[in-house]
């Protein structure tokens, strides 16, 4: 069961990952409930992926560093995990046109 103070978290994660991509309708946020807090993943199309972990990682440790912060003023823990989809573009077909 989902935490309630895991949706603010949530949304704080997809309007950071939105801003690092370049067409956020293909971007999927899904969170799941751990023990102690919640793992969020991160779902976005592979020419983005690299936007979102960036050079050397540092776009990701940074949301990674974000959300510890939040969970530990929530007393929380949070998970982020970035993969790649490929996912079916909001017109019918698949990919950029």
């Amino acid at each position: 069961m989902s935490d309630p103070r895991d949706v603010p978290v949530s949304q704080l994660l997809h309007k950071i990952v939105s801003a690092l991509i370049d067409r956020p309708e293909f971007l999927t946020v899904k969170t799941s409930a751990t023990e102690d807090g919640a793992t969020f993943t991160i779902g976005a199309p592979p020419d983005h992926t690299g936007k979102l972990i960036g050079k050397q990682g540092r776009n990701a440790k940074s949301i990674r560093t974000l959300l510890g912060a939040a969970g530990m003023k929530l007393r929380r823990r949070y998970t982020v995990v970035i993969t790649e989809e490929h996912l079916q573009s909001p017109g019918g077909g698949f990919g950029d046109p």
